[in-house]
């Protein structure tokens, strides 16, 4: 293993996130591997997109924003969104010269051992590829690494198949079969209307009722929303997602869906059976499949070292700054976990970092 290397920054995930910082860490000054390097776990450009199911073509994706200083223009809607976004992203980081490690496993972040005067003014980054020690990091590692699977009485009886959204691959391996999708969000809706012409039946569940949005997400709408979602860090709390508070747009397929009936929605099973899923009441519903359309948690389990988390079980955050550890950015994190987000973040957590390095290294005890 090399010697441990120094920078100024590193930056922990090269998906949106990750690149916006990186492009803003560049246009500050910062020179790739000399003053910064971005450390990324897959294995090519796209970030977490890389990994999302073939039937996701591009004009099926709402909100993507383009990457600060370089439009994505002229991508086939038909086009899986895997293929065009990581192609775009690959572009990206030639055009801009990010020279993005990959792949790069972080196993942990801590404090260096203390100086002389009692005080860990460094980070070391412990990686499968070596160490750096570097005095500002910037975590832009997302969801996609943790998907989250609710516990259920019975869930290991299930004779059927059990997935997550993270292994889904398209609606054609789930032919004739009876399916459950569990989840009230974006994903459990696309899953049911892109698998219902093909299942012999679907079945759709969630905890709360759904909520569709009428009209359109003015920019006061979004404000308000992502406010809703920053509280919860500020507070230390583990952050909900952004379309949680919005509600779900009330688009075409939505509409249609509503119409035939594939969307009609019943409460959340209380436990599951050896073929399907049952309640309380008595009813049941035969399954062959369970889609677990119940989302991500945040990838952090590489920072657990620092102590950053709060009762709460989250880690407040105040801006992009982990108010534990002001060296420490999340990105992509809480109200940044969207595409337009994520490029506000980027910016923000570089000229907070601008400001930090400026100033005489601050004095954290070593965890």
């Amino acid at each position: 293993m090399d010697s441990t290397r120094e920078v100024d920054v590193v930056v922990i995930g090269a998906g949106q996130a990750g690149l916006s910082a990186a492009y803003h860490l560049r246009r500050s000054g910062f020179e790739p591997e000399r003053d910064f390097v971005v450390l990324d776990r897959s294995p090519a450009p796209g970030g977490a997109w890389q990994f999302r199911w073939p039937s996701l073509t591009y004009g099926k994706v709402h909100g993507m924003h383009s990457l600060p200083g370089m439009e994505l223009t002229d991508a086939d809607p038909a086009r899986p969104s895997s293929e065009v976004v990581g192609e775009y992203f690959a572009g990206y980081e030639r055009a801009f010269g990010l020279r993005v490690r990959r792949p790069v496993h972080v196993r942990a972040v801590r404090n260096a051992e203390e100086d002389g005067d009692g005080t860990g003014r460094q980070l070391l980054v412990e990686t499968d590829a070596g160490v750096w020690s570097t005095r500002a990091l910037i975590n832009a590692t997302g969801t996609w690494d943790r998907p989250f699977w609710p516990r259920y009485p019975g869930r290991e009886t299930f004779r059927g198949r059990q997935l997550h959204t993270a292994g889904y691959k398209g609606p054609e391996e789930l032919a004739g079969l009876r399916v459950v999708v569990v989840g009230g969000g974006a994903s459990g809706t696309q899953h049911l209307l892109e698998i219902a012409p093909y299942a012999a039946a679907t079945t759709w569940v969630t905890r709360r009722p759904p909520v569709f949005r009428e009209g359109p997400f003015d920019e006061g709408a979004g404000r308000a929303a992502v406010a809703l979602v920053e509280e919860r860090v500020r507070q230390g709390l583990p952050p909900r997602s952004v379309v949680s508070v919005t509600g779900l747009p009330l688009n075409g397929a939505i509409r249609q869906g509503l119409r035939d009936g594939t969307l009609d929605r019943l409460p959340m099973f209380d436990r599951i059976t050896p073929d399907g899923v049952a309640w309380e009441d008595g009813r049941h519903v035969d399954a062959d499949v369970i889609l677990w359309a119940t989302g991500f948690r945040a990838a952090l389990g590489h920072l657990a070292p620092l102590r950053l988390r709060e009762p709460g079980g989250g880690i407040r955050v105040e801006g992009t700054r982990a108010v534990a550890d002001p060296r420490i950015h999340l990105v992509g994190y809480g109200p940044s976990a969207s595409t337009i987000g994520a490029n506000r973040a980027g910016r923000a957590a570089v000229r907070d970092i601008r400001r930090l390095l400026r100033e005489p290294s601050p004095s954290f005890a070593a965890a």
